[in-house]
């Protein structure tokens, strides 16, 4: 990389965040795209036998696969990044329950067993997705360009490295003391992001982070683990972690 890269105008084309949101909102396109041509070769083509059955199954594994990996991906990295602040927290409420309204309808499709079932099912998931997608790319986009401790290029840098079947890599310890306090939680939650089941991270913080542990409680319940490693009076560490999936 040259170091030409390092200058843009903030807001334009040569902006990092900018090109960042445009490439995902790209793929998010390129998704919706996909689905709905192997939908409508389900649901307008006059299949019958082999050719509708292969037609099915195309339909069934991409929704089971590329588009569940995406699902749990931007919930992961972008979700749980702007679930850190007061902003954008609501927004990220709103998303998840249009996301499990995708989920939902992603079920009803594979469960499906008729014709007009999966004609029915093809046709509602196309509806569903369509204002997931748009509602994540026209505000969550904008509002995590605009969060302060955010940074769009690395996350969606994260989200490529997730649908790519890879791991994020991420350092042990979060030292957040010098850091604006305005700008922490998104921060926080962000390295809490790319954690795995069963990994965790050391937050260290010069106070008692109470506020933050309420936080996390109303934004992922019992999906996370808080153990204390030293408790001040300067210095407080907390070891943050993604709880095991259950067997």
């Amino acid at each position: 990389m040259d170091g030409s890269s390092d200058v843009f105008i903030s807001g334009t084309s040569t902006d990092p965040a900018i090109r960042a949101g445009a490439a995902l909102r790209a793929e998010a396109v390129r998704i919706l795209a996909e689905y709905r041509h192997k939908a409508a070769v389900v649901t307008e083509l006059e299949l019958d036998g082999a050719a509708r059955d292969e037609a099915c199954t195309r339909l069934t594994d991409f929704v089971s696969g590329h588009l569940r990996s995406y699902l749990a991906a931007t919930d992961r990295v972008l979700h749980t990044t702007a679930a850190g602040a007061p902003t954008t927290r609501l927004l990220v409420r709103a998303l998840r329950q249009l996301q499990k309204a995708v989920e939902r309808t992603v079920d009803e499709l594979l469960q499906a067993d008729t014709s007009g079932q999966v004609s029915h099912a093809a046709q509602a998931l196309a509806a569903v997705l369509a204002a997931y997608l748009d509602l994540e790319a026209t505000v969550l986009l904008p509002a995590l360009a605009e969060l302060p401790g955010a940074d769009v290029p690395v996350l969606v840098d994260d989200l490529r490295t997730l649908l790519g079947g890879g791991e994020l890599d991420a350092p042990d310890v979060l030292d957040v003391r010098e850091i604006p306090p305005g700008t922490r939680h998104p921060r926080i939650f962000g390295r809490y992001a790319r954690l795995a089941p069963g990994e965790s991270f050391t937050l260290v913080n010069n106070h008692d982070p109470q506020p933050l542990r309420r936080e996390f409680t109303a934004t992922h319940g019992s999906d996370f683990t808080w153990e204390y490693v030293e408790s001040g009076p300067e210095r407080w560490q907390v070891r943050i972690g993604r709880a095991r999936m259950s067997a």
